[in-house]
């Protein structure tokens, strides 16, 4: 009996690992084939974002190769233009402005201005009239910051967008144009010094006076081959970033006196206004007289008109008779 017992509970363990170890395979598999799926089932919940309409990060849309992009061979003049809507422009024209210095940047120029677009006026009683307009304010602004803080800049002008309408940036590469300008300085500099030689070996005065004129345009051409030399090396250093911000329209609502119910208190009254009417009748018709007795020319050609047919009329009346 003891024996049989011993059997049976071999055989109970030995048919528990079996069935364990034949289990494990299956698990394994169901383990990874979860773990394959999580990710899958993240990228099509994202995608459903998407195609949702769910907001996309205003620091994403602000991000460009053109604002980080660097080459040792290469020189970039960086320049953006970002259109888009805040909550209040002033606030964040000040808020720009403090941006720009914390990377330091400035503040090339910043304009803001108000447009009315609607005008609407109520009486309101007592003399008085409700007025609402209807406005939209925008601003202008013009910053330029570092080159390579113009891309940390632009996330971080993210936080005062509620809307970016629209986002136009652009890395130039001038090293040719540097290299022209380089070459101009050189010849100028060359032309300049083989001038002054002429000046000082020349004897002539006239010629002598030839060549300190020539000599003067190509020191000017020097000069200006430094200042455009110096301006793209400074369009290079530090990016100009154009910004168009505005904010929803308002309304602002305001008190004043009603013109009409003014005038109409302090109207004169019916009877002197009846005087008034029979005075100005009155000297109406002196000046219709006045007017008929300075035509008396054509009265007396009336009257001698009149006569000379009744004349006439008796004359042939007395021939037919």
């Amino acid at each position: 009996m003891l024996e049989f017992r011993r059997v049976a509970w071999s055989t109970c363990v030995l048919a528990m690992l079996m069935g364990g170890c034949a289990r494990q395979p299956g698990d394994a598999a169901e383990m990874a084939s979860a773990s394959v799926d999580a990710p899958q089932a993240e990228a099509v919940s994202a995608e459903d974002a998407s195609a949702a309409g769910a907001p996309v990060d205003a620091a994403v849309q602000m991000a460009s190769g053109a604002m980080t992009q660097d080459d040792a061979g290469r020189r970039f003049v960086r320049t953006a233009d970002v259109r888009f809507s805040v909550d209040d422009v002033y606030r964040s024209a000040l808020a720009i402005e403090d941006l720009a210095a914390s990377q330091d940047g400035f503040v090339v120029s910043n304009r803001i201005s108000s447009d009315t677009q609607d005008v609407q006026r109520h009486k309101i009683g007592d003399g008085r009239l409700l007025e609402l307009t209807e406005y939209t304010t925008q601003g202008e602004l013009v910053v330029r910051v570092p080159s390579d803080r113009a891309q940390a800049f632009l996330r971080a002008l993210a936080e005062q967008m509620t809307f970016l309408d629209s986002r136009d940036f652009e890395a130039r590469d001038v090293q040719f144009d540097l290299l022209r300008q380089q070459l101009a300085q050189t010849r100028s500099e060359t032309l300049q010094q083989s001038l002054g030689q002429a000046v000082r070996d020349e004897d002539r005065l006239d010629r002598k006076s030839e060549a300190f004129a020539a000599r003067e345009q190509a020191l000017a051409a020097r000069d200006d081959a430094r200042v455009a030399q110096r301006e793209v090396e400074d369009r290079i250093a530090f990016a100009t970033l154009s910004l168009s911000l505005y904010q929803p329209a308002q309304v602002r609502r305001s008190e004043r006196p009603d013109p009409d119910a003014a005038f109409a208190q302090h109207r004169p009254g019916f009877f002197s206004r009846i005087g008034e009417a029979l005075r100005g009748g009155w000297q109406g018709v002196l000046d219709v007289t006045v007017a008929l007795v300075a035509m008396w020319p054509l009265w007396l050609f009336v009257v001698v008109a009149v006569l000379v047919a009744r004349l006439w009329m008796r004359m042939r009346t007395r021939a037919q008779s």
